[in-house]
C-alpha cells in the first residue's frame, strides 16, 4: 500500500505545472509563447530571470520531495520507481492533457535526492557545459548522459543505474528536435542580456 501512494503521489508531484501557474500569474499561457513548451527555460526567456529561476527550483524541488517521501514511505527500489513516476509527472501532466515539458530539472531533482553524490557529477556538467556553451539543452543531453556514467563511476546498484538509464534516456528522447537544430546550428542560445517576449526558443 505504501509503494502505491509514494509512486501516485511522486507522479502528482511531477505533474503540479510550476511553469503554466506562473505564466498564469503574468497573464500569460506559457503554451503559447516562446518555444512553447511547459518548463523553466521557456519561463527564464519569456518571462524574465527571476521567474524562470523559480520555477526551475521549484521543478527541482517536485523531483527531490517525491524521492524523500518515497523512502520515507517504503525501501528500495521504490523511491527509484517515485522518481521516474515524478519525471513522468512532468513529462505527462494529468492537469494539461499530458503534455508537459522535458523532465530536466525534475529529473535534476530526483537524482538529487535518491544519489547527491552522483547529482554533483550531473549538476556540475550542466553548469559547466551552459557557461562554456551557453546551449542549455546541449547541457542537459549532457547531464543526462553524465547520469549513468557518473553512477557507474561511483559504483551504484544496479537498480540505481537501470534509473539513471531511464532518466537519460527520457530526456534524451525528449530533446531529439534540439539536437537537430543543434547539428544545423540553428539552436538559440541563452541570453543573460533582456528578455524578448514571444522569442521562438526551443526549451532544455
Amino acid at each position: 500500500m505504501n509503494q502505491t501512494v509514494a509512486v501516485v503521489l511522486a507522479y502528482l508531484l511531477g505533474s503540479i505545472p510550476f511553469a503554466y501557474l506562473a505564466g498564469r500569474a503574468k497573464g500569460v499561457d506559457i503554451r503559447t509563447v516562446g518555444s512553447k513548451n511547459v518548463g523553466a527555460t521557456n519561463v527564464f526567456r519569456t518571462l524574465g530571470k527571476r521567474i524562470g529561476i523559480a520555477v526551475m527550483l521549484l521543478d527541482i524541488g517536485k523531483g527531490v520531495a517525491a524521492t524523500l517521501i518515497a523512502r520515507a514511505l517504503t525501501d528500495s527500489p521504490w523511491p527509484l520507481v517515485a522518481g521516474a513516476a515524478a519525471i513522468l509527472g512532468h513529462v505527462f501532466p494529468v492537469w494539461l492533457r499530458f503534455k508537459g515539458g522535458k523532465g530536466v530539472a525534475v529529473g535534476g531533482g530526483a537524482v538529487i535526492g535518491l544519489v547527491p553524490l552522483v547529482s554533483l557529477i550531473v549538476i556540475g556538467t550542466w553548469i559547466v557545459v551552459v557557461a562554456l556553451t551557453r546551449y542549455v539543452s546541449l547541457a542537459s543531453i549532457a547531464a543526462a548522459v553524465a547520469f549513468p556514467v557518473g553512477a557507474l563511476l561511483l559504483g551504484e546498484h544496479w537498480p540505481t543505474l537501470l534509473f539513471s538509464l531511464f532518466a537519460s534516456g527520457a530526456v534524451i528522447v525528449r530533446h531529439r528536435a534540439n539536437m537537430g537544430r543543434l547539428m544545423k546550428r540553428t539552436e538559440p542560445k541563452l541570453e543573460l542580456g533582456r528578455r524578448r517576449r514571444g522569442d521562438a526558443a526551443p526549451e532544455a
